[in-house]
């Protein structure tokens, strides 16, 4: 039994119908940009996240991007940003010309350890970034009681946990200013690049919708230097055709992930998911540790089951970050992190069988 890594087919089977029908509806709207798909699936996605206001941008970057200046922050402000996470936490601060400064995650959790954000507070300090890594939110009760203290706005990468939650908030409606990323792979996905920011900040939602037109609310006067960064049509009708199954998704991802836990408890040098307490995870990837990491990933290839590491190389030692002269060893978990975490297939639709064939190639690799 092939096993890939993802599979839509299990999702899209199952709204087909739904889906091509939306997408006939834009088509035959004649009506591509900025139109009444894009309002209705904003106002659908903000009740689902229990937000005002929703804004659909182009894509994840741009939706922290703007969510960035529409706090205004950028040239001689210092972010706080997780040092394990994907690059594109670290681009959108380096994009509005504000200082990066990387705080290390819980190995367990893999998300930002709140207990070290007050250490990398300095005068220069404007906002933390925290990341709901691979589909876990955040200890937010922690990192917001540290950003009221200092004074800090609070914009949360919301790009891989839609529908999780902190002691029953969810993740996406703690911050000022929020992002995610719908693109395709996500829990959420389009059909093509989209994000959105998400608030209960009138103005801020104000700001980010300016900035995502030209700088415009009304068409050709330009109120600010704004971008070209919006959700079209399609993809909001795609997004909208998708979101009413979004809840049954997550609940199939996590009883894969149930599965999983189950199956692969009982292998000594696999350090399973952790889920910090008040937490929930809805698993866009279900990521192990082991340091067998590099051995265990060509095995599995060669059984025909798909895996990708998430990330193997960490931001601060990424060619494009040089420039901040990090080196190796100035950020021992994150680099502990890329070179031990694997992660497993995972998709709403997977079956126990997939996950029994997976896990059993898993304690026959183990057993040699």
């Amino acid at each position: 039994m092939q096993i890939p890594f993802l599979s839509f087919s299990g999702q899209h089977d199952a709204i087909r119908e739904e889906v091509l029908a939306a997408i006939a509806r834009v088509y035959d709207s004649h009506w591509y940009v900025l139109g009444q798909e894009v309002e209705q699936f904003e106002a659908a996605y903000a009740a689902f996240n229990q937000v005002q206001y929703c804004i659909g941008v182009g894509n994840g970057l741009d939706a922290l991007e703007l969510s960035l200046r529409a706090l205004n922050i950028g040239s001689g402000d210092e972010v706080i940003v997780p040092s394990n996470t994907y690059i594109a936490t670290w681009l959108a601060v380096s994009h509005v010309g504000a200082t990066i400064v990387p705080v290390e995650p819980r190995l367990d959790t893999y998300n930002i350890n709140p207990d070290l954000l007050e250490a990398a507070i300095t005068s220069r300090t404007c906002a933390i970034m925290p990341v709901h890594l691979y589909g876990q939110a955040c200890e937010m009760d922690a990192i917001m009681d540290v950003a009221y203290r200092h004074n800090l706005y609070v914009i949360e990468d919301n790009a891989q946990a839609h529908g999780a939650a902190y002691k029953g908030q969810l993740t996406g409606s703690f911050g000022h200013v929020n992002a995610t990323s719908f693109y395709p792979g996500k829990n959420l996905g389009a059909l093509g690049d989209a994000g959105a920011s998400t608030t209960n900040n009138a103005a801020l939602a104000k700001k980010v919708r300016t900035l995502r037109n030209y700088g415009s609310q009304q068409k050709y006067y330009n109120e600010v230097i704004g971008h070209n960064s919006r959700l079209d049509e399609l993809q909001a009708a795609v997004l909208s055709a998708k979101l009413p199954m979004l809840i049954e998704w997550t609940g199939q991802r996590q009883e894969v992930a149930a599965l999983y836990n189950e199956r692969l408890a009982s292998i000594p040098d696999v350090h399973l998911p952790a889920v910090a307490a008040g937490a929930t995870h809805v698993y866009h990837l279900y990521v192990v540790r082991t340091s067998r990491r590099d051995d265990l990933q060509q095995y599995l290839a060669e059984q025909g089951i798909g895996t990708l590491i998430h990330y193997p190389i960490p931001p601060h030692l990424q060619e494009a970050y040089r420039f901040m002269n990090f080196k190796a060893g100035d950020f021992p978990i994150a680099e502990n992190l890329a070179t031990s975490c694997l992660s497993l297939p995972m998709w709403p639709s997977m079956t126990a069988a997939e996950v029994d064939r997976v896990s059993d190639a898993l304690h026959t690799f183990f057993k040699s």
